[in-house]
């Protein structure tokens, strides 16, 4: 399997600049997500990686080789990757074992060794006893299975997968991201992942690269981003929250429409700020010690309860297990405890989140 290293890469179509100086070096048998909103540049650092788009400046290694960068371009069908896009791609006339040899037979791979590698290849996406058969003949989720088969044959360095799971449904998404996520695993490569689906990107990602407007905002683990994200943006996008005014004051911040006072866990802030809280850090009790609350709406969803509040002039969201609906009713004064919350300048928020809506 393979590395690849990205220095400094910029993309730029005419006069707008897609991409904004990315570096960095996904390792060998790293499971890498790009994830962001449409038009952030996710798609275009994947096709550059692949070689479909050149850099515009900077340099991509896959290996030790250089594939692009100042003279040097390395076209797609020589840069030993498998890629996976967001329609099947399949060829209809072709049975299944024919399809995922397509990329041995254009090598001229004896015929003894193509057998031996798609049977393999096929066992991996678990297709094996549906090799004679023709794809319409096959769910879509195994449709998509054809199309990694075919990547994985041919045992490439790299796999680059553009949003391979948009076209199937919820249920099918769900459980290919986990098949995916295994076969991968399994077979040790490096893999580089195209998402707008944050639980896509939460799911399989031994590292998620957050980008807006051509910049990344955040890289790490999915538990880093979500848990410690470095900006409104991240924090916004990655997750449900909410963000409340705040007056912060001594190590203490006033919740303005709260009409409550929280610790300020930073102890640096002073002013106007944005208090961002997940409906999951906030815990509904009955009325007594805690910030009141009356609740107002109550919607069961079977293995969880989605709840709204109002406390002060503040609408709250509160997520919390199905027993919440047991326990209380709409219409009830309770109690919260805010058990995390992040705390950012008042101007970041409006600047940043201007950039969602």
């Amino acid at each position: 399997m393979s590395s690849v290293t990205i220095r400094n890469v910029t993309k730029s179509f005419d006069k707008t600049q897609v991409i904004r100086g990315f570096s960095d070096v996904f390792r060998d048998g790293e499971f890498v997500t790009l994830l962001g909103p449409s038009g952030c540049g996710k798609t275009t650092m994947l096709r550059m990686i692949a070689g479909f788009e050149k850099p515009t400046s900077g340099e991509i290694l896959i290996g030790e080789t250089l594939v692009s960068g100042g003279k040097t371009f390395v076209p797609p069908e020589e840069r030993e990757i498998g890629m996976v896009f967001q329609s099947y791609a399949v060829w209809p006339h072709m049975s299944v074992f024919s399809n995922v040899a397509y990329p041995l037979q254009i090598r001229h791979t004896p015929k003894n060794e193509i057998g031996k590698r798609v049977a393999r290849a096929l066992e991996i996406v678990h297709l094996s006893q549906y090799a004679d058969r023709l794809p319409n003949q096959l769910s879509g989720g195994q449709q998509q299975r054809i199309a990694l088969a075919r990547a994985l044959v041919a045992e490439p360095k790299l796999l680059l997968l553009d949003e391979p799971l948009s076209n199937l449904d919820a249920k099918l998404r769900e459980s290919m991201r986990f098949d995916i996520r295994e076969m991968t695993r399994a077979l040790g490569t490096t893999v580089v992942y195209v998402t707008h689906d944050q639980a896509e990107a939460m799911a399989m990602s031994d590292r998620i690269f957050l980008l807006n407007n051509g910049v990344v905002q955040q890289q790490g683990t999915p538990e880093e981003i979500y848990n410690r994200p470095v900006n409104p943006f991240v924090a916004d996008f990655l997750g449900k929250v909410d963000f409340f005014a705040g007056e912060a004051k001594d190590g203490v911040i006033r919740l303005t429409d709260w009409d409550a006072k929280i610790p300020d866990t930073d102890s640096g802030h002073s002013g106007k700020v944005q208090v961002a809280i997940r409906p999951e850090n906030l815990v509904i009790h009955p009325k007594g010690e805690g910030i009141p609350a009356t609740l107002t709406r109550m919607y069961y969803l079977g293995d969880s309860t989605d709840c709204r509040l109002r406390a002060g002039r503040a609408e709250i969201r509160v997520t919390g297990d199905s027993r919440v609906s047991r326990r209380h009713r709409e219409g009830e004064e309770v109690s919260l405890e805010l058990r995390d919350y992040l705390v950012f300048d008042d101007a970041d928020v409006s600047d940043q989140l201007q950039i969602l809506t």
